[in-house]
């Protein structure tokens, strides 16, 4: 198989983060230095950073509820990386980020295929937040952030947003621009006091402890295989 698939069946990390390991010559193929489109085949000796990969043969799905503080990066160099705090017995990865400074609902894997499934942009899979800001909500700002803002050189898509009270709303996004919320919110002159990702998808974060985690359920995956189309390789 292709060295990028090959590596992401491990839980390393995902096809795209192979390829830039590969592009920057970290890894290799039975000695041989690996270029993109090499291939490797069970038995050879593939190593990142001269370290063996090693293919695990149980696929991990689990939510974890991430605190504030913890960084969404598999790169154990960095304090308080999400890998490193939820310490699982197999080499896992995260599913997409949530931002440093939010909290709640993560998934992570070691299954690298199902990661663009979930990602991809076309797919317009729903995540839902609870968020509160630094000053009363008004009609016309529910009204501006259901019908699109403009970051980042592009206008937002159209969202579902209900208030839930005097500073704080809910809001589902079919898409996942870098920190899309707060800079809606401060495109529209409000600052984002605390953002909590509550849903991705079918999974949700329902009671789980803020800095807990937990494997998905055999329902949960289920559906989420089902809502993807996506047969995982592993069991």
């Amino acid at each position: 198989m292709r060295i990028n698939k090959y590596i992401s069946e491990s839980g390393i990390t995902s096809r795209r983060g192979a390829d830039k390991w590969i592009a920057e010559g970290k890894v290799t193929i039975n000695g041989v230095t690996a270029e993109l489109g090499s291939q490797a085949e069970p038995g050879d000796d593939v190593r990142v950073d001269g370290k063996p990969v090693i293919i695990e043969q149980q696929s991990v799905y689990l939510v974890l509820n991430k605190p504030v503080g913890i960084t969404s990066t598999t790169e154990k160099h960095i304090k308080g990386n999400i890998v490193d705090f939820v310490n699982h017995p197999l080499r896992i990865f995260h599913i997409g980020r949530l931002d440093k400074d939010s909290e709640g609902l993560i998934l992570l894997t070691n299954d690298g295929d199902i990661v663009n499934e979930i990602l991809r942009s076309e797919n317009k899979h729903e995540k839902e937040y609870i968020v509160q800001v630094d000053k009363p909500i008004t009609d016309s700002f529910l009204s501006n952030m259901a019908s699109g803002v403009d970051i980042l050189d592009t206008k937002t898509l159209p969202c579902k947003i209900i208030q839930l009270s005097k500073n704080s709303f809910k809001i589902i996004l079919t898409q996942g621009l870098n920190r899309q919320i707060r800079r809606m919110c401060s495109t529209l002159d409000y600052q984002v006091v605390s953002l909590q990702r509550i849903r991705i998808m079918n999974i949700k974060l329902g009671g789980l402890a803020v800095g807990q985690w937990r494997d998905l359920t055999k329902a949960e995956k289920e559906e989420l295989f089902s809502e993807l189309n996506y047969t995982p390789r592993k069991r």
